[in-house]
């Protein structure tokens, strides 16, 4: 029986687990399911935060639902997951490995999320500059750690590691003492010089930051070490990849060739295509551009058009739509309204409504807000409104990153993937649309959890 390599994607709404085997790189079993772990707070609606619990009850059964035989022939395990956002743990006690073949989570904070708004523009603006290409932005891991400074400090107290979600499941699984980052996930949370790859410390150390939180910076696409337990069949002694950003992996699962773009739609929205070799990002932030340059492998980047507002935007919509019906006495499942407003947005080809679906704001332009222009009589419908909404997010996205720049930089595929794009034909013809002047091919099993498979089937 060929290996196997073990890919697991944490995600912001979902955990994945695939099975890929390594001499044929095709996946051969794969499990996802939703963690239903946000946390309401009605008393700080600015906060967007997780059950770090739950996400990994939700990681421990999605890999139970892989079989069980090939999971003893696992060769590697990567990890990615959701970037910018942090989680404080005790690193000498941060799971419990008491129960069989898992671990749970334990002496761990809750993850505050890349959707945290607390840090606003006032608080922004009194934070030091960093010595980065990568502007900062409420919701980066480094940000979020200087307001917890700031209005809790009693909390850092408790916590002696810092990491992403995706981080501090490989310091569990390995039994990591210090929490071991890559570029990929440094550069998200902002304070990380990407062409030296360190953290600013002497900037962070001389406004109090506790930079004993901050991880050991490895290169992208390493071994962080070895399971220090089995796992839920897989021997102790299995070499674990430092974890990768879910977007770099999504990419990697899905760009063939440097005249590739990737469009990637799921809880957020990118657009991105390859730098050449021997680019260098800018020395300082380039706050008002709409393009980030992301850290990828072997010192290189990826232009990226980055949107706060993806699928998110529609499944907020439906949410609203849920509850204006129960206020209204009428219940409907989630997945039917989903249904029906697809499909009356596919018998309306167009809609002069206009949608600026920017609720969340944007990076480069955290005050834009959403806007709906040219309502009329006529174009009030659910397959309008619908229409109107996915035309916005693409075309939102487009306007980050044109069409034209992408056929002036050499581009000439747009590779579409993200289950938010999967799943809705509606944004598929709008994407079609958008980019009409150039190829566009849409790829199945191509995710952050395939992604990081392959890095691993790939680099190691």
């Amino acid at each position: 029986m060929s290996p196997y390599i073990l890919g697991i994607d944490l995600g912001t709404t979902s955990v994945k687990a695939v099975l890929l085997e390594s001499g044929t790189r095709v996946v051969v079993a794969s499990y996802s399911m939703q963690t239903s772990s946000d946390i309401i707070d009605s008393s700080d609606i600015k906060a967007n935060e997780q059950d770090t619990g739950r996400i990994i009850d939700t990681l421990n059964q999605c890999i139970q639902k892989l079989p069980a035989d090939k999971l003893k022939h696992v060769l590697r395990i990567g990890l990615s997951g959701q970037m910018h956002g942090v989680l404080f743990w005790k690193a000498r006690s941060g799971c419990d490995w008491s129960s069989r073949n898992c671990f749970i989570a334990k002496n761990t904070s809750q993850l505050i999320t890349w959707q945290d708004q607390r840090s606003n523009n006032d608080f922004l603006s009194t934070l030091p500059k960093p010595n980065s290409h990568l502007s900062l932005a409420t919701g980066f891991g480094c940000v979020t750690i200087f307001w917890f400074l700031k209005h809790r400090p009693t909390f850092l107290e408790e916590f002696t590691a810092a990491g992403t979600i995706q981080d501090y499941v490989v310091s569990m699984l390995c039994g990591l003492e210090r929490c071991v980052m890559t570029p990929q996930n440094a550069g998200s949370w902002g304070y990380f010089n990407t062409s030296n790859n360190q953290w600013n410390l002497e900037i962070l150390e001389s406004a109090g930051f506790p930079t004993r939180l901050l991880p050991e910076c490895v290169p992208s696409g390493v071994l962080a070490g070895n399971t220090c337990m089995d796992w839920h069949g897989i021997s102790a002694g299995t070499p674990v990849g430092a974890a990768l950003g879910d977007f770099q992996c999504s990419v990697y699962s899905c760009m063939n060739t440097s005249t590739d773009a990737v469009l990637n739609i799921s809880t957020s929205a990118q657009l991105s295509h390859a730098m050449p070799l021997g680019f260098t990002p800018p020395s300082s932030p380039q706050t008002n551009s709409p393009i980030s340059y992301f850290p990828y492998f072997d010192s290189s980047y990826l232009a990226v058009a980055a949107s706060l507002n993806g699928g998110n935007v529609v499944a907020m919509f439906v949410d609203m739509l849920m509850k204006w019906m129960s206020e209204l006495g009428a219940e409907m499942p989630k997945s039917s309204i989903y249904e029906k407003l697809i499909g009356y947005a596919l018998t309306q080809d167009t809609s002069d409504l206009n949608v600026l679906p920017t609720i969340l704001g944007e990076r480069h332009s955290p005050l834009l807000l959403g806007q709906v222009t040219h309502i009329s009589p006529s174009n009030l419908s659910l397959g309008h409104v619908t229409r109107a909404l996915c035309n916005g997010i693409i075309s939102n996205l487009t306007s980050m990153m044109p069409a034209a720049y992408l056929h002036k930089v050499g581009v000439t595929r747009v590779v579409g993937s993200g289950t938010a794009l999967a799943c809705n034909q509606v944004l598929r013809q709008e994407v079609e649309r958008a980019f009409s002047q150039l190829i566009i091919e849409y790829r199945q099993n191509t995710d952050s959890a395939v992604g990081v498979a392959m890095v691993l089937c790939d680099r190691l």
